[in-house]
């Protein structure tokens, strides 16, 4: 089965259009980053060397220190997919960061987003 081109995009790439769609909506980067660490266990200087370093997403979600144990709790559709229905794990935890980043946007309290 053929792999999905996301999984080997630069996740450098895509960090923009997160803060981009954030900022729009009045958020800070700050939230986007807690957001990013909630969900991966990087810490600011752990995100910044792998924004740095160009890794794909693969390797982005791969060398996560931890993954939240409430993740599961990410519910809800982004970009017409239902998350919790996504069968691949990877593509299931980018699509839990997409949902994330949209709750941002939509106004969301970050305690909600953060499944607190």
């Amino acid at each position: 089965m053929a792999q999905h081109r996301i999984f080997a995009t630069a996740f450098a790439s895509v960090y923009p259009l997160y803060l981009q769609k954030a900022e729009r909506k009045g958020r800070s980067k700050d939230e986007v980053d807690r957001i990013i660490a909630w969900l991966t266990g990087y810490d600011p200087a752990g995100l910044e060397r792998q924004i740095q370093s160009g890794s794909d997403f693969r390797t982005f979600f791969a060398q996560a220190p931890r993954i939240h144990p409430n993740a599961a709790l990410i519910k809800g559709v982004v970009c017409g997919v239902r998350v919790e229905e996504v069968e691949d794990p990877l593509m299931r935890q980018i699509r839990y960061l997409d949902k994330l980043v949209d709750e941002l946007a939509k106004g969301k309290p970050l305690d909600k987003i953060l499944r607190s």
